[in-house]
């Protein structure tokens, strides 16, 4: 099958996962099946269960995954939830768990879903079946609320005044198109930077959508739990991130979950009595994309792979 997405850091994601010999990796963020058909190829004896909010991204990965027969469990969930799905029989022989935290090339492409700068619509839905779109976020929103959303998940310095220009726009007539949208905010270049304003805005508006900093939180709380519980054991994690929010998240969360002594860091000496680390982070530094991938695929620009090894 013509994939219509490149997965990105293909090979080192392969990699994370090649001393696994058997049991099942979760696939958090199946998307179109790239990483899945990759890791299933390499790891023979490993049977793969697979979650996805994008029904679009289900039908073809099913599909393209049906040569692996049954081997391959697919739901369509929130990454988040997918720990609380499965049954604790396997959990307790799960080895692996990935998640590609970004969107895919199709959704970015495919001008009926909103997420491109160059859309005509305005909508940006992981899941199409779900309640809250870009179009009401930019409609509905108080400018306050934009301002926040452009602050705090875009980054941007000029947070306020793009969210008055928004509410100004919007009082003489609703905002219906990303394309209306991007020239409203502006696609030139962040001052320094190789990406728009308009970019760096769409991605707030997504991840408010989405919830996505709520998703990554929510999955990472939950292998944490399941790990200090005993049922989630010897197995690597490995997250994919295109944010510096999403990545600072990973980090935190890696470092916690290595540390043995869990003490206010103003204590003189240990009084926790340590033994709380749940494993070993594998990449002190994120695993970024080389020349040779970004000349094929310039989306791979922003993604950075950490893994960690539950014990």
């Amino acid at each position: 099958m013509q994939a219509p997405h490149i997965p990105v850091l293909f090979s080192q994601t392969i990699a994370a996962f090649s001393q696994l010999e058997d049991g099942y990796i979760i696939d958090c963020t199946l998307g179109y099946g790239g990483h899945s058909e990759g890791i299933l190829t390499a790891n023979p004896h490993l049977k793969l269960i697979a979650c996805d909010r994008d029904a679009e991204a289900i039908e073809f990965s099913r599909e393209r995954l049906s040569k692996f027969k049954d081997r391959v469990e697919i739901h369509k969930a929130k990454f988040s939830e997918i720990l609380e799905i499965l049954p604790e029989q396997k959990l307790r022989a799960v080895r692996g768990i990935l998640a590609d935290i970004g969107v895919s090339s199709l959704q970015l492409d495919k001008n009926c879903r909103g997420f491109s700068t160059k859309s005509d619509a305005l909508d940006m839905r992981m899941d199409e079946s779900a309640a809250l779109d870009a179009a009401y976020v930019v409609n509905r929103y108080s400018q306050a609320d934009l301002a926040r959303i452009f602050r705090e998940y875009g980054e941007l310095t000029n947070a306020n005044a793009i969210a008055a220009k928004i509410a100004t726009a919007r009082a003489n007539a609703p905002l219906t198109s990303a394309k209306a949208l991007a020239n409203l905010i502006g696609t030139k270049p962040v001052k320094g930077r190789s990406i728009s304003t308009a970019t760096l805005a769409f991605q707030a508006i997504r991840i408010e959508v989405n919830d996505e900093l709520g998703e990554l939180k929510r999955l990472l709380a939950l292998i944490e739990q399941k790990s200090r519980d005993s049922i989630l054991t010897n197995a690597t994690v490995a997250i994919i991130s295109f944010h510096s929010l999403e990545d600072r998240i990973v980090k935190e969360r890696f470092r916690a979950w290595e540390r043995d002594c869990v003490c206010p860091s103003e204590f003189m000496r240990c009084e926790c009595g340590g033994g709380h680390s749940l494993g070993k982070i594998l990449t002190k530094s994120p695993i970024i994309a080389d020349a040779q991938e970004l000349a094929k695929n310039s989306r791979a620009a922003s993604a950075k792979l950490r893994i960690f090894r539950l014990k």
